[in-house]
């Protein structure tokens, strides 16, 4: 790759090194994961276009929904089409890009973690006092929240790629990972990065710890409640719910976590990368299918828009 000198700085492209372990199955890789971004692009955009269409769906419960795919969508196509390359061709970036594609897909995932709290807090109003919940979720109030969820991921992470910049990276210039991660550019860094990995390991914990602590406190509050509903049908139904939600949110947040704030727990590289594909590709193909699967009033509205779409034809 060509370098350019400036001063005592070398400023390459960095060569995203993917995963190289496993050169045999690139072909196959590639084949799943397309098939995977396909469908998340595909089942998100349906969600939101089935959300902004229907007047039935213009609750606070559909809007964070819809927000939330939003993310999802954006939040793979900054990383996947990237991995997807490094399948078939060495895959280059240049600096600037790749503290491009930190920043977004840090800010995307840091808005998801809010969000999902954000989420999980209005589940709780609904089931846990639903004769106000109208009242304290009223418009306003929730694109107010939606708001801070967006600033605030762009306004973390915006810092640390600020405090990355000042870095110096003199070579080697291969990145031992599918898209330009934290870890991964800190081992290259030729000046120290002190400040940088604090910082991170703070707004980490901060980020990480705090939304999936409301999360929990969101679920039990609902679970307590449910346990005093006489229908044991609607307590069934609503803990299978409750669980779904939890097992996908866990997900998302322990393996951040253990990547961000505990990434000694994972002994190679390898084992990093597949950590990284349940938050970059798995979760998010899950996300819509479990928020979806058992609502009837997102199922009957995709039919009235499936329908109106066949008669226009």
């Amino acid at each position: 790759m060509g370098s350019i000198s400036i001063g005592n700085q070398t400023v390459t492209e960095f060569v995203l090194l993917g995963f190289h372990e496993v050169p045999g199955l690139h072909l196959l890789f590639f084949s799943v994961l397309t098939m995977i971004y396909a469908s998340i692009i595909t089942g998100n955009m349906l969600i939101v276009v089935v959300v902004v269409s229907s007047q039935r769906l213009h609750s606070p419960m559909y809007f964070f929904l819809m927000n939330l795919s939003f993310i999802e969508i954006l939040y793979t196509s900054t990383v996947v089409p990237k991995m997807l390359e490094g399948f078939l061709q060495e895959s280059a970036i240049s600096m600037a890009g790749c503290l491009f594609q930190f920043f977004i897909f840090g800010s995307l995932a840091t808005d998801e973690c809010c969000l999902l709290a954000v989420m999980a807090y209005d589940r709780y109003l609904a089931i846990c006092h639903p004769l106000r919940y109208p009242l304290l979720m009223g418009p306003r109030w929730c694109l107010g929240l939606v708001l801070t969820v967006w600033l605030s991921g762009f306004m973390v992470d915006g810092l640390v790629v600020a405090l990355m910049a000042q870095l110096r990276f003199c070579g080697p210039n291969q990145i031992d990972h599918f898209y330009c991660d934290f870890s991964p550019l800190m081992v290259l860094a030729c000046s120290d990065t002190g400040v940088a990995q604090v910082t991170t390991f703070v707004l980490s914990v901060v980020f990480l710890t705090v939304p999936f602590g409301l999360v929990l406190v969101s679920y039990a509050q609902i679970v307590m409640t449910v346990l005093r509903v006489p229908s044991g049908s609607r307590r069934t139904k609503a803990f299978s719910t409750c669980s779904s939600h939890l097992a996908v949110v866990s997900t998302f947040y322990g393996t951040l976590m253990v990547l961000y704030i505990a990434p000694s727990a994972v002994h190679s590289q390898l084992l990093s990368k597949v950590v990284a594909l349940l938050y970059t590709v798995v979760t998010p193909i899950f996300n819509p299918v479990i928020y979806t699967l058992r609502n009837q009033e997102v199922h009957q509205a995709l039919r009235r828009l499936l329908y109106c779409k066949a008669t226009d034809m």
